[in-house]
């Protein structure tokens, strides 16, 4: 069987399925299972795919089919131009999230706190972009700072990158100009709602198993110890909890209470300054 067959009938079983973007997803897939690049993949489609090939492509297929994300599938996720390598331990790499990056990009620092790393993306992007800079990714979980540990050496950033298990702040010292998190703000009464697919992350990244501002008010309320004077505190927030957030930011202390939009127009981030 050609690759184009194998494309053709792979897309219609993620059809099927009611997975948006089969097509996108069965082309990633497929070029995974052949070990191409995927720029390549229109190049080698005419050709037969040997049968051990097939049958590993059509496994996959069967697991996107089951909702298990393509990152999970592939073991890695694109993330501001890099890509990083995505386990079942660690919560996807997502395009909002380069809102985050944005954001904390438009100003300068030299020390960087991210807490709840997971797979690094955060911190290591800010690193990789701002030469010079050190930071400190912080995340309850082991499993989640291997993966970290493992992107930090793909990056080369292991002399300015310091990872370390810790509940927030507990297991922090020092002070840093910029503090950044995309922490758990799912509220738990929200979680049956959410797509098939985040099954298959970590529930400790998604959801506080409460409100969804739980991490903001540990946080928010821990923040402006470790900030320098002038520095910086910027979180990731779902689109309705801006007004919720940014008076936990204020009453934390911390002024300067700015709402980033994303590329939609949504609410993304809260950002706020430590004026002393």
């Amino acid at each position: 069987m050609t690759g184009s067959e194998l494309l053709a009938r792979a897309t219609r079983a993620l059809k099927t399925a009611g997975i948006d973007g089969a097509g996108r997803d069965a082309r990633r897939l497929l070029a995974h299972a052949l070990g191409e690049d995927a720029g390549r993949l229109t190049l080698v489609l005419p050709e037969p795919v040997d049968p051990e090939i097939a049958s590993r492509f059509e496994a996959l297929i069967a697991r996107r089919v089951a909702r298990e994300p393509v990152s999970h599938l592939t073991g890695k996720r694109a993330f501001y131009g890099r890509e990083f390598e995505v386990t079942p331990d660690v919560l996807d790499p997502r395009p909002e999230t380069e809102t985050l990056i944005e954001a904390a990009l438009a100003q300068p620092f030299e020390r960087v706190l991210d807490l709840g790393t997971g797979t690094g993306c955060i911190l290591l992007t800010l690193l990789a972009e701002s030469q010079g800079a050190w930071g400190l990714g912080v995340d309850l979980s082991p499993a989640a700072l291997d993966v970290a540990a493992r992107n930090r050496a793909a990056l080369g950033l292991s002399e300015c990158a310091l990872l370390r298990q810790s509940d927030w702040f507990t297991q922090v010292d020092g002070s840093f100009d910029l503090i950044v998190s995309n922490p758990p703000y799912i509220a738990d009464h929200e979680m049956a709602a959410l797509a098939p697919e985040l099954a298959h992350e970590p529930r400790l990244a998604l959801t506080d198993e409460a409100d969804g501002l739980s991490a903001y008010r540990a946080i928010t309320a821990g923040a402006r110890q470790f900030l320098e004077p002038g520095g910086r505190l910027l979180v990731e927030i779902g689109w309705q909890q801006a007004a919720a957030v940014s008076a936990l930011t204020t009453e934390g202390g911390l002024s300067e209470v700015v709402v980033v939009q994303d590329l939609d127009g949504r609410d993304r981030a809260v950002s706020a300054r430590n004026i002393q």
